[in-house]
């Protein structure tokens, strides 16, 4: 697992932390705050992904295995 994909996971820990506590304490802010990391986790995942397969696109191509057109 690269850093990304870690720090994005950790948000949407973070956010479900704070969505359980914020029903807990009915504190809509930690609640509202809870889809905000949940959001930018999925984001910081999705992007992480994304460069994989853009690496993963790039070594098959030096190694010939994947012609551009």
């Amino acid at each position: 697992m690269d850093e990304n994909r870690a720090a994005g996971s950790i948000e949407e820990l973070k956010g479900a932390a704070k969505d359980a506590i914020g029903w807990d304490v009915s504190d809509a802010k930690l609640r509202s705050d809870r889809e905000a990391d949940k959001a930018g986790g999925e984001i910081q995942n999705y992007g992480s992904g994304l460069n994989a397969a853009v690496r993963d696109a790039e070594a098959m191509k030096s190694a010939g295995l994947l012609v551009a057109s």
